[in-house]
């Protein structure tokens, strides 16, 4: 009798510690547990821009950990988006003198976080390295110092003509936490990308 019971207390033992993971488990993934973050970040509340130049909470060890554990798929997206992005500056910081019609400021801005064309904020990859390589994406903005619609300074009077502002569309490598798959895209960004003005007719 008591080998029998020896047997059926193994066997629950066994069954208690064999049990499969449940239906709705979720692995967490590779690279680590990320934080949730909200959807408009809190660097956005200190600017009336669609971008943040500076971020605390800016997730500098995560992004790094992602970048290390997909490596060669980034480095092949990240490539791609150097070669075919007509107006990628990055390597330039430096301004030329130009002359517009119309006043205004140009830079060169490495965005930590911005707006997407879907109107979404998204984490820009910019300043982090892995493997020996920085990421590093640099965006040439041209914003007009004086108010939309107004007279172009340097057109003559007997011209109608307004100032404009035109904008490009950029493509950013982004980091999204919630794609435990593959957590990088390429999206696109809509950016100040000059001061124009327009001219109409001629008036006497």
């Amino acid at each position: 009798m008591s080998i029998k019971l020896t047997i059926f207390a193994s066997l629950m033992v066994i069954g208690v510690f064999s049990d499969p993971e449940p239906s709705n488990y979720k692995a967490p993934p590779p690279y680590g547990a990320q934080p949730k973050y909200p959807e408009i970040p809190n660097c956005a509340k200190n600017t009336t821009k669609s971008w943040c130049l500076e971020d605390s909470e800016y997730p500098q060890h995560e992004v790094q950990q992602a970048l290390d554990q997909h490596y060669q798929a980034v480095v092949a997206f990240y490539k791609d988006k150097l070669a075919n992005t007509d107006n990628s500056v990055d390597g330039l910081d430096k301004l030329n003198d130009e002359v517009y019609l119309c006043p205004s400021s140009t830079d060169y801005v490495r965005p930590f976080r911005a707006i997407n064309v879907d109107g979404k904020w998204r984490t820009i990859v910019n300043g982090v390295e892995s493997y020996g390589i920085k990421y590093t994406q640099t965006a040439r903005i041209e914003e007009c110092d004086v108010v939309v619609g107004t007279t172009c300074p340097l057109v003559p009077s007997c011209y109608e003509s307004k100032c404009v502002q035109k904008n490009i569309f950029h493509r950013f490598l982004v980091y999204n936490p919630q794609d435990y798959t593959f957590p990088f895209a390429i999206e696109k960004f809509k950016l100040p990308g000059s001061c124009g003005c327009v001219v109409g007719a001629f008036h006497l």
